[in-house]
């Protein structure tokens, strides 16, 4: 925690730091809420022996998003063992948070009052409790019991499209836009009943008995009674230069759209027709790219304890592959443009021949192919025995969620006052199922759909989509079709969300544990047509070879025909399964619902947008499905 206070008050998993809980995010603890603090105050010095997490593609897709060649690691959060020791060294290593919103209530006599104004104090006493550190009101007039009474957060802040976060001015706010005429600091109470998205919190000033409610400045018009936007970054503690010219919303407190999380992740394989020994070289890059001859190797090998990896190849071998992965590197100077990690994983689950397997990286395939009663629907079917995803994350936005193909689209808000040197990372092991579909099935469809009324509705409500979302910072100017994933996108991540819901459901894994990644066709490789499903959790769920199972000929021939077959039918129809995304609406799905298609957000890669039933299965026109016929 910031400030003067030097002590756990709560904790998450490295992962949450990804998706929900990173720096800019409010997290709400038991007792208050919290902000995560920029990078610039994070500390690794004080934790012995930490190592940055090594994935060079990634790293350098890093580099290229942001187009900064300085960042040069990928850190996980700072953290040591032993924080519920009083006074150790590990109670005093974290994530820096400040408390946020600044201004608090005190639950007995709802005095509202900013933290630094001396009316609140804090306790954090028992080290080994970390959720029960709390604020308190110092003078309370409806003290009931020895203990003085709890203060929490005021429950509203200010948002603006482009990142900044504020305090509601709730002096100015009672006062009509002035100060008040009796005092000059004067005490306020916030008389809160509850009631929908605050519609029932009244701020009353007691020296001059102003008194203002706050569904004034609730919905449309209410935002027009809003100040304009400060350009304050709470998570950095200063002012963007320069002014906003932002459009302020009222936010509650733990509202969702306060923070969206802009990430990176790539599986660690092997670049393609590589050795085993090629891909620890890649993965162990930060090690050896500093290396100017042969000769270093020998006092690496016996200072790095995880150079060990390498025992089995002579100083001669390993520094062979050195250079090969220099000249390389050396051969992409384009550091500008959205990064394509899907591509090397693509060529690695269509090769024909699997990679070797390593600690990282492995894959099997049935030597007796696809079972036979699934011929018409894939193509290949490859287990994935072992994997590692590492996932950065190089920003986020307020209000609405940056597209993952598009990072211009919506503002992105730094992480750091100063330039970056690297960015939080974390890595996670897991297993999957990867599945191809013929590409004759897929190039058959296409053709079937592409010029359709249905199909022209859904590419006209992404044009919509993105107008409205459009930040004005687009390189090359914008362009409204631009990105679009194309027909036979839709058709995968619809498949994709129908057999996570099946493995869901069937086998015992929660979705949330699982996450997806569609390999479909670009401009440069029109045939791509895969689809990853594994886990993706930090927790042993994910390593035991539950998911591995499930594409045995048997499990896989049940969960694809209950998949298929489940998306026939929604307890949300007919209304869900005749939606379009007509004018003006600007959602991207077709017949999908909470009930048939969404999954959590950790495991979708587009925000379950791009989802239809009717282009995978017949429940509209068969000439829309890609399977007509059921399997």
């Amino acid at each position: 925690m910031a400030g003067r206070h030097f002590r756990r008050v709560g904790a998450v998993r490295p992962s949450h730091l990804m998706f929900t809980t990173g720096v800019g995010a409010i997290v709400d603890l038991p007792n208050f809420s919290v902000l995560v603090r920029g990078l610039d105050d994070w500390n690794h010095n004080a934790v012995p022996d930490w190592e940055p997490i090594a994935e060079p593609r990634l790293l350098a897709a890093v580099r290229k998003l942001l187009n900064d060649k300085s960042i040069k690691e990928l850190r996980p959060a700072p953290w040591m063992d032993g924080g519920d020791e009083p006074n150790s060294p590990a109670s005093k290593v974290g994530v820096p948070i400040t408390p946020f919103p600044g201004w608090l209530r005190c639950t007995a006599c709802d005095e509202l009052a900013p933290i630094e104004g001396g009316v609140f104090g804090f306790e954090n006493t028992k080290a080994r409790k970390p959720h029960e550190a709390r604020f308190f009101h110092t003078v309370c007039g409806r003290k009931k019991s020895g203990r003085r009474p709890m203060a929490v957060a005021a429950r509203f802040v200010l948002v603006c499209s482009h990142g900044h976060l504020d305090d509601f001015p709730y002096t100015q706010f009672v006062h009509q836009g002035g100060a008040c005429p009796d005092v000059s600091h004067p005490k306020l109470r916030m008389n809160d009943r509850g009631g929908n998205l605050g519609a029932n919190v009244e701020i009353r000033c007691v020296p001059c008995g102003a008194r203002r409610n706050m569904k004034e400045v609730l919905g449309p018009r209410g935002a027009q009674k809003l100040p304009r936007c400060r350009s304050r970054r709470a998570h950095l503690g200063d002012f963007e230069s320069g002014g906003c010219k932002g459009e302020l919303k009222l936010l509650v407190v733990g509202a969702s759209n306060q923070w969206f999380a802009q990430t990176l992740s790539a599986l660690a394989v092997p670049p393609t027709g590589v050795s085993e020994l090629q891909a620890k070289v890649v993965q162990h890059w930060s090690t050896f790219e500093k290396m100017e001859s042969v000769t270093f190797l020998p006092f690496a090998r016996a200072a790095v304890p995880t150079l060990r990896e390498f025992d089995r190849w002579t100083d001669e071998q390993i520094w062979a592959a050195v250079e090969r992965h220099r000249a390389g590197l050396k051969g992409d100077d384009d550091e500008s443009g959205y990064p394509d990690l899907h591509t090397p994983e693509w060529e690695i689950f269509s090769a024909a021949e699997l990679p070797e397997a390593s600690d990282d990286f492995t894959l099997r395939r049935d030597p007796d192919g696809v079972p036979a009663q699934l011929k018409e629907i894939y193509a290949d079917v490859i287990q994935a025995e072992r994997l590692r995803e590492v996932r950065a994350l190089v920003g986020f936005t307020r209000l609405d969620a940056p597209d993952p193909m598009d990072p211009d689209l919506v503002q992105r808000a730094p992480l750091a006052r100063a330039r970056l040197e690297w960015v939080p990372a974390s890595e996670v092991r897991g297993e999957g199922i990867f599945l191809r579909l013929p590409e004759d099935l897929l190039a058959d469809w296409e053709a079937r759909v592409a010029d359709t009324e249905t199909m022209q509705t859904h590419r006209e409500a992404y044009g919509r989509f993105r107008r409205s979302r459009y930040s004005g910072r687009i390189r090359g100017g914008f362009e409204p079709m631009r990105h679009w994933p194309g027909e036979r996108f839709i058709a995968l991540h619809t498949l994709s969300h129908l057999l996570i819901r099946t493995i869901a459901l069937e086998c015992g894994y929660s979705s949330a544990s699982l996450s997806e990644r569609i390999y479909s066709g670009t401009a440069e490789d029109p045939h791509r047509a895969g689809i990853l499903i594994y886990t993706a959790v930090p927790d042993a769920e994910g390593t035991l070879g539950g998911l591995v199972s499930l594409a045995e000929p048997d499990a896989l021939v049940r969960l694809t025909r209950r998949a298929l077959n489940d998306a026939l039918h929604c307890s949300s129809d007919p209304l869900c399964a005749e939606r379009l995304p007509h004018e003006p609406a600007e959602f991207l799905h077709g017949a999908a619902c909470h009930v048939c298609l969404f999954v959590s957000e950790t495991t979708c890669e587009r925000g379950n947008r791009f989802l239809d039933r009717r282009f995978v299965v017949p429940i509209d026109d068969p000439a829309l499905a890609l399977f007509p016929e059921m399997p």
